[in-house]
């Protein structure tokens, strides 16, 4: 019997709780794996296409599992180190096994012609469209069973499988209406049963087998020597990606390479997009709407995640989600709030009624209907990336210039408006205090960067509008109380108020900042945890409470560093940590009560905030000053 969920809100299931799934990527597509050993999703040939494996959203929509009979709890699971090659080690009765999955990478495939995806310069290696499993006997006999079990399209498709050799060790899955074909290439011997291949293989001491998937022309590994190769060349691919990077020699150095590891992950090569995270739907509330498709690339996403990849040393990719920005904001269009990782400007909203949901959480959504809302966070977050990548080489490209001076008029342009927010609320647009901020933000930047270029008119122009927005925000975002509040027509709180010092929208030691976070640490968090905002406090349009955000609560980490309440800082770090998935992984939010992950898994943004906080801290206590920019972003 797989293992059950539980807790408040969740009752048992056949559901793993979220934080118990791993996470595989080649950089091009993505999958998530069961304890249980059963792929649960994945989709093709992209990471935002249809789902295959869709068990995640709906126990009938495919899976694909690979271990020993009658036992589903593995003894162990890790990734190898530095990697993401994910090992479980299973027990049973009789022996002991170990199975090995990894998305495979190789070499460069374009050497004789040019990619009709990459947009980014050509590197050494490329995803080599495989997801390789592979099985090793290492203690007396066990029963190794694989089911197969593919559903295209969200679950909508059962396919028709055939045999593509003269033996029993090659198929071919495919459906009506549809042009992907997944192959499968194996050393035990495959039966079909309608729209499942299974193989049943009695594995003794020393035995191996192999089992490769894939969906291109790149030829899979034709027997276990190869597969182990190559499962060895992909796993020494992540470790010296990871070698590149410049990680502190502390405790919490594991926390940041994995999460390094999980932001590449997310990454979509081609492109240089950064997927806010692997998934669709899953819940924020336990069997709730709070439902959302986050397979997308998300503007506001680009100054954290610039932060750590530079704080990282990983500057390559960093250089990659900038000219991916640039991209999509280079056009005549208005900046939207997030884009397709192809740069796609269209992600029209859909629900997919014929699924159940992750514990019965409906709607399950595809697209996402924010894409045309109105947050003006965007600008600012555009500005501040184009500033720090122009910090990090004392230079501006010509290019970028045309496209930050557009985003600073349209903030000058529409500061005075209501938006949606940070938080992408689908109740009535407010003047958000964050959305205000950032719009300073943006023209607080242009104005340094046109100063770069000696353009004074601009900088005189631009920074007297940051000027404005700041005694606007400081006259109107305050309570009585002195702390910085949610939007202008009320007093609720909200945690985005906590990157005050973050983006230098004021220094740390003015009163009203320390007032801010120490109001946001005594009344929006639940168990010591922060909260968005109170949901009773606040019309996002949307029913039923949330869990504590995160990334939130590793802002307060960064925010209490630079108030200079070091010990605080450490132990809601520590904390914090410890709330990491088994395999090092975060979703988006935890239930305060029960520790649960709720929200998309894994999530960039709690990744990246992760870095960010971690690196506050230890930068902090070592006294040393960070990467170009002071204890903070900027």
């Amino acid at each position: 019997m797989q293992r059950l969920a539980s807790g408040p809100g969740f009752g048992q299931s056949p559901f793993p709780p979220i934080a118990e799934y791993a996470f595989l990527s080649d950089c091009e597509t993505v999958a998530l794996v069961a304890p249980s050993g059963s792929i649960e999703w994945m989709c093709l040939p992209r990471v935002d296409s249809p789902s295959i494996f869709g068990a995640l959203l709906d126990r009938d929509a495919g899976s694909f599992r690979l271990g020993p009979s009658g036992v589903t709890v593995p003894a162990a699971r890790r990734y190898l180190p530095g990697t993401m090659v994910l090992e479980t080690s299973w027990g049973t009765g009789s022996g002991w096994m170990i199975v090995r999955d990894v998305l495979l990478i190789g070499g460069w495939h374009h050497e004789h012609d040019r990619s009709g995806t990459h947009r980014r310069a050509p590197t050494d290696y490329d995803a080599d469209h495989v997801l390789l499993r592979t099985v090793r006997c290492v203690n007396g006999e066990v029963e190794l069973t694989m089911d197969c079990e593919p559903v295209f399209d969200y679950g909508r498709q059962r396919v028709r499988w055939e045999y593509t050799g003269p033996g029993y060790t090659d198929g071919v899955a495919t459906a009506p209406g549809s042009d992907l074909r997944l192959h499968v290439k194996t050393d035990l011997r495959i039966g079909f049963e309608g729209a499942r291949a299974t193989a049943r293989h009695r594995m003794k001491l020393g035995e191996t087998a192999f089992v490769a998937l894939y969906w291109s022309t790149h030829p899979p590994p034709m027997d276990f020597d190869a597969a182990y190769k190559r499962l060895v060349w992909t796993a020494h691919h992540w470790q010296h990606w990871l070698d590149r990077g410049t990680f502190p020699d502390h405790p919490w150095r594991t926390y940041l390479q994995r999460s390094a590891l999980t932001l590449k992950g997310l990454t979509y090569a081609p492109t240089g997009a950064l997927l806010a995270a692997a998934t669709t739907s899953l819940p924020e509330t336990p069997q709730g709407e709070r439902n959302w498709d986050y397979r997308y690339s998300w503007i506001r996403d680009s100054t954290f995640m610039l932060w750590a990849l530079y704080s990282l040393g990983f500057d390559w990719e960093a250089n990659d989600f900038f000219y991916f920005i640039a991209d999509v904001a280079g056009g005549n269009e208005d900046l939207q709030v997030m884009y397709g990782v192809d740069g796609e400007r269209d992600l029209e909203e859909h629900e997919l009624t014929h699924l159940s949901g992750y514990e019965s959480a409906r709607p399950v959504r595809i697209g996402n209907g924010a894409f045309t809302q109105k947050q003006h966070d965007v600008w600012g977050a555009l500005l501040d990336s184009v500033y720090l990548h122009t910090r990090s080489r004392d230079s501006l490209d010509e290019r970028v210039w045309p496209i930050l001076s557009r985003q600073v008029e349209a903030a000058i342009a529409h500061w005075r408006e209501p938006d949606r927010g940070i938080w992408e609320v689908r109740g009535e647009p407010r003047h958000f205090t964050s959305s205000k901020m950032f719009c300073w933000v943006a023209c607080d930047r242009g104005a340094r960067l046109a100063e770069i270029r000696e353009d004074w008119e601009r900088v005189e122009r631009w920074q007297a509008a940051a000027d404005a927005i700041h005694a606007d925000v400081c006259e109107h975002g305050v309570d009585a109380r002195g702390v910085f509040v949610q939007h202008y027509d009320g007093t609720a709180l909200d945690a985005s108020m906590l990157l005050l010092p973050l983006l230098r929208f004021l220094p740390p030691d003015d009163p009203r900042v320390r007032a801010t976070i120490f109001a946001i640490t005594e009344e929006l968090t639940e168990n010591g945890l922060v909260l968005r905002y109170r949901t009773d406090e606040t019309d996002d349009g949307l029913s039923g409470e949330e869990g504590t955000f995160l990334i939130c609560s590793f802002w307060l980490v960064s925010a209490f560093v630079e108030i200079g309440e070091l010990q605080r800082a450490r132990e809601l770090c520590e904390r914090l940590l410890g709330y990491a998935s088994p395999l090092g992984l975060y979703a988006e939010e935890v239930d305060p009560r029960t520790g649960r992950h709720l929200g998309n898994f894994p999530q960039a943004f709690t990744h990246l905030a992760l870095i960010n906080a971690v690196m506050h801290v230890i930068r902090t206590e070592n006294a040393a000053t960070p990467h170009g920019n002071g204890a903070g972003w900027r």
